[in-house]
């Protein structure tokens, strides 16, 4: 498993790589290879934007070759039709997207640090012109609602035996809901959330509800249990209409 200093030698590398090409502009690194590197560990990917001379962006794409001739690739995919994912054989995991500079200002980007660039590259444009952020509900009042409703037809859909749709229903689309009202439950830790997914760092933001994960995510077989669990706790902390309520608690004692 690599370790921080590894991966950051290996960003580094990159940025002279990319150099050696004589195709690119800059290298920008993301996440905690970027500005958040307190979080940096033995579990980080290398997440970085490459910034293209005007025309090379495809050639970049295309060609990993500015990688392998750095160690050698086990596994790579087109993931976008910007870029990468890409694991190398000893270890090191890296997701990157390729642009060219005018493509920035309409790309959202949480702010990185600039690891290479050419001495004339303008380092603003790697300010992000447009801010990532992420989705919250319009309203308490509709998430709640939403919530309630996908815990009934949920519960529906298991008393008809359709066990997949049902833990969908619950354990995915109303539990996630419930999630993006945490900091309505509880106080947010000051650990930074990630504007592009929701789920990660959760329990080091929201301590308060680690505890109470488990009974709302039980699985594929205790979706009922789970219906109720999420009941609860929407409850604990929302105004819950008692009509739904009631019907909720009868389908999940029947299933």
């Amino acid at each position: 498993m690599p370790n921080p200093a590894q991966l950051l030698k290996r960003l580094d590398e990159i940025g002279q790589s990319l150099k050696n090409t004589d195709k690119a502009l800059a290298l920008l690194g993301l996440g905690s290879v970027g500005l958040e590197r307190e979080r940096l560990d033995n579990y980080a990917d290398l997440d970085f934007f490459v910034i293209a001379k005007d025309g090379f962006k495809q050639y970049l794409i295309q060609d990993l070759s500015w990688l392998s001739n750095i160690a050698p690739i086990g596994f790579s995919f087109m993931n976008t039709a910007d870029g990468h994912k890409a694991l190398f054989k000893d270890g090191i995991y890296c997701e990157f997207a390729v642009f060219e500079s005018h493509e920035l200002a309409q790309i959202p980007f949480a702010e990185g640090k600039i690891i290479w660039q050419v001495p004339s590259f303008d380092a603003t444009l790697c300010i992000p012109k447009q801010c990532a952020e992420s989705w919250k509900p319009d309203s308490i009042e509709w998430a709640v609602g939403e919530i309630l409703t996908c815990l009934y037809v949920g519960l529906q859909r298991l008393a008809r035996g359709e066990q997949l749709v049902a833990m969908r229903f619950i354990q995915s689309y109303a539990f996630d809901l419930l999630m993006r009202l945490a900091d309505k439950m509880t106080t947010a830790s000051t650990v930074l959330p990630d504007v592009f997914q929701y789920e990660r760092r959760f329990e080091a933001r929201f301590p308060a509800l680690k505890s109470e994960i488990a009974d709302c995510l039980q699985g594929y077989n205790q979706s009922a249990a789970s219906a109720l669990a999420i009941l609860e706790l929407c409850k604990k902390h929302f105004d819950v209409n008692s009509f739904i309520e009631m019907e909720i608690r009868k389908l999940a004692t029947q299933a």
